[in-house]
């Protein structure tokens, strides 16, 4: 085909202009393609849905496969800094080379079809991992779970983590309009497993309507433990003594629990030891996520991006021990409950860095500190809010400010994070 990009970076340059809209609902586009590509997958599939948690389900499930000595394929995003950590084969990214030889294929099987960048990249990821020599792949929902480009894949078993209010404009403003999206990953006859404790009725009531193996949180599976240890018990399998994840968090046994829930349904395809649950548990890296860089001042990097992850953040932060003040760098796109997330966190930070975001719709620093305004938080006279242009910029300013007992909560938008990591990785070299 003439004048395709040949790097990397001009396909990227090239997709991220070539549709009209951003997200653009629907399937027939995305499911034409496929079965012009002759996509399909010939070892089990885990699909991974749900508002938050999403990410460390699917860096469990990735490390404990990994360690039982199966060869893994995962699918995630977004990235932080290069493309190609959205398409891990064991544990590492897939190469240029690799990607733009699946983005050629997908562009010859389009013909006339347009797609948005997520449809596009997602098709290519999957046909590239479609083509790998895997026994397993982990696929990670984007938005919602029903109209998503990665639903055009028929799950082996289906994870939904957890149902909270975030997307409205396209998902619904309840949890019950949001749970049904999300539960559009289910299948007939196949395992659909809810880690949420609480799932909305509108997804038990679609589970059971199309004949999905619904396993739900209390019920079919739980945990219990202690400070030292915990217990999975199943609807035929228990595994007990396990250590703590590695990643740290209140909602993570919760996220581990579905994950050996799904581990569960595959134990005849893919079976699992005992001692690769523990080490693949331990040895999970997933940045972003409650991550403590090391050095001081304490630098957390977190994207917290709506009320339900904010809330965990402040019990992670309150877990940490003493620290002097505490400096924010805050951004966020302008449709997320911005009010909701600085409820969580305005009694835990001292210092406000606010920050715009390199997105149209990306709430401005001077929007933020007017919610901040508006929120109360200068109405302690100890308190502070500055405004920046960019992530880099109020890092830098915070990295000045702290002193070595302080700490630097980074949080809000995956772009916020990015910034600081990419402002890191800099100072590095």
């Amino acid at each position: 085909m003439p004048n395709l990009p040949v790097s990397l970076p001009e396909w990227l340059t090239l997709l991220e202009t070539r549709h009209s809209k951003e997200i653009d609902m629907g399937l027939e586009r995305v499911a034409s393609v496929k079965d012009r590509l002759r996509l399909q997958f010939h070892c089990p599939v885990i699909m991974v849905a749900g508002t938050n948690g999403k990410g460390s389900t699917c860096a469990m499930l990735e490390s404990i496969l990994m360690q039982a000595g199966y060869r893994v394929g995962l699918y995630s995003k977004p990235h932080f800094l290069d493309f190609n950590e959205r398409a891990r084969i064991n544990g590492e990214n897939v190469s240029d080379a690799a990607l733009i030889k699946a983005f050629t294929a997908v562009e010859q099987a389009r013909e006339t079809t347009s797609l948005t960048y997520f449809e596009f990249t997602t098709l290519a990821i999957c046909q590239l991992l479609s083509e790998a020599p895997l026994d397993v792949v982990i696929l990670e929902v984007g938005l919602g779970g029903r109209l998503d480009a990665v639903n055009v894949i028929d799950a082996d078993v289906s994870v939904v983590t957890s149902i909270d209010i975030d997307h409205t404009d396209y998902l619904g403003d309840t949890r019950e309009k949001i749970g049904f999206e999300k539960a559009g990953i289910f299948r007939p006859g196949r395992a659909a497993i809810c880690g949420d404790p609480l799932p909305p009725q509108s997804l038990i009531d679609h589970a059971n309507t199309i004949g999905a193996d619904l396993w739900l949180f209390g019920r079919d599976f739980n945990y219990s433990g202690d400070k030292q240890q915990w217990n999975y018990g199943g609807r035929s399998q228990r595994r007990n003594s396990l250590g703590y994840p590695s990643l740290r968090g209140a909602n993570q046994l919760l996220n581990a629990a579905a994950v050996l829930a799904a581990l569960e349904v595959l134990r005849i395809e893919l079976p699992v030891g005992a001692q690769e649950v523990r080490t693949g548990l331990a040895m999970i890296d997933l940045p972003g996520r409650f991550q403590v860089m090391p050095g001081r001042p304490s630098v957390v990097l977190d994207v917290a991006h709506n009320p339900h992850a904010a809330a965990t953040l402040s019990q992670n932060l309150d877990n940490m021990g003493f620290h002097a003040y505490t400096y924010a760098v805050f951004g966020s796109m302008l449709d997320k409950d911005i009010d909701g997330v600085i409820s969580h966190l305005k009694g835990k930070i001292d210092h406000w860095y606010v920050t715009g975001l390199p997105l149209p719709r990306a709430a401005t620093a001077l929007q933020l500190q007017q919610k901040l305004l508006d929120a109360g938080v200068l109405a302690d006279p100890e308190k502070t809010i500055q405004t920046f242009d960019s992530p880099e910029q109020a890092y830098a300013q915070a990295m000045n400010q702290a002193g070595e007992n302080d700490r630097i909560v980074v949080f809000g938008s995956f772009l916020t994070v990015a910034g600081v990591m990419r402002a890191r990785r800099s100072a590095l070299h």
